[in-house]
């Protein structure tokens, strides 16, 4: 698709006729680096978005895995000790909301000293490396608004400790965003407007970036992905791995029990008899409020973007291509005629892929429960519920020291 001689791309038309010699040949350059077929799910949008039949799916509770802890442990650090687990971080986001305007993983969260979410992160992740005596090669997926200033901060601070041999950095893939009529927006006479293409594209932005080898070459067949905001999540946790190779599982998935029926988490299901998550506005009040014989929610487990995927399945994704969701969004861009608007109400669409989708693609699927107040303190705010407050004080409950 030859964009530049699409007459109905008024934005990009104008910057071309507004811009510079250099402007012009910069835009150009963009353009051709850009796959514009994404613009075609407009027409599937409807599709994309409907959903199959929900049934619950039952998970392997705290006291199953306390009474087989040991044995889930010992395979799963035989598979760390064998080099077949990695891990992925999802840290491509800046800490805006949070009043920083650098990468969220720089945010300082002590609070007598100083203690940044990627060190904690780190640490959580030496607590299981120390134990098995081996190194699990770890991915951080940055975006292009924070790529340099993550990797830099990495190594500024030498890794927090960790080999940095066994650290990779990867941008994730960025698409472009348009009005309802298609029509890609610009951010200025020689820039696209481009967005993130959704947690759900970290796999096959790993394989653009060229780390397939790299996986393949270290014998990876686990992957452990997880996102940069939870502060108290196990890292390529071996009673985690252990448990989902201990039921032949192809994914596992890490789930707290929902604190009430209405609480705005993704609940981990089947949908047409495959592993899914219903989103908590997807769900009914029958199901939100529906109940077993003992009491417990039958739709009662959140999950927390913590999951675990054989290696192997994530390359036949790959191949197989992930549904595009078509988002409305606020898009801040530049008019026709030179204006920058910064829109109060959505005017077009961004493209995402996302994780539930990459669940829903596996056979199946473990829910594992974890203790909420011991792995699940994401910091989305600063106050509030899932702010800072909250995890330092869920931390100082688990005797971390701030």
């Amino acid at each position: 698709m030859n964009i530049l001689e699409d007459k109905n791309q008024c934005y990009i038309r104008a910057a071309m006729e507004k811009g510079t010699p250099q402007e012009r040949e910069t835009l150009e350059k963009a353009l051709a680096d850009i796959d514009f077929s994404i613009l075609e799910h407009i027409e599937r949008k409807e599709t994309v978005n409907e959903r199959g039949v929900f049934a619950p799916l039952d998970a392997v509770e705290l006291e199953e895995i306390r009474a087989r802890g040991e044995e889930f442990k010992k395979i799963g650090l035989e598979a760390i000790r064998q080099g077949k687990v990695g891990a992925v971080l999802l840290a491509g986001g800046q800490g805006t909301r949070l009043g920083l305007d650098k990468p969220k993983g720089t945010l300082n969260i002590g609070i007598h000293r100083e203690l940044f979410l990627f060190e904690q992160l780190m640490r959580n992740l030496m607590d299981v490396t120390d134990e098995a005596g081996a190194t699990v090669p770890l991915y951080i997926m940055t975006s292009n608004i924070n790529h340099e200033d993550t990797a830099a901060f990495f190594e500024a601070h030498d890794y927090f400790g960790y080999p940095k041999d066994a650290v990779k950095f990867f941008v994730q893939e960025m698409v472009p965003a348009c009005d309802y009529q298609g029509r890609v927006y610009v951010e200025s006479l020689s820039k696209v407007v481009m967005s993130p293409n959704g947690n759900g594209g970290w796999f096959g932005s790993m394989v653009n970036a060229g780390l397939l080898s790299d996986i393949r070459e270290r014998g990876i067949e686990w992957i452990n992905v997880f996102a940069v905001d939870n502060c108290l999540q196990r890292i390529a946790d071996p009673v985690f791995v252990g448990a989902t190779i201990a039921y032949g599982r192809e994914s596992g998935a890490k789930v707290v029990r929902k604190a009430a029926p209405d609480e705005k988490v993704g609940v981990l299901c089947t949908e047409d008899g495959k592993p899914s998550i219903a989103e908590y506005y997807e769900m009914t009040e029958e199901m939100a409020t529906a109940r077993k014989e003992n009491g417990d929610l039958l739709y009662g487990f959140g999950v927390i973007l913590n999951y675990l995927f054989s290696e192997k399945k994530l390359e036949q994704i790959a191949d197989a291509k992930m549904p595009v969701h078509v988002v409305e969004k606020k898009i801040p861009y530049m008019d026709t005629e030179g204006n920058f608007v910064k829109p109060e109400n959505p005017n077009g669409y961004k493209f995402e892929t996302l994780v539930l989708d990459m669940v829903h693609m596996m056979e199946d699927c473990l829910p594992y429960e974890v203790e909420r107040e011991k792995e699940f303190a994401p910091i989305k705010n600063l106050h509030g519920v899932d702010s800072l407050d909250s995890a330092r004080e869920l931390m100082k409950g688990c005797g971390i020291e701030l």
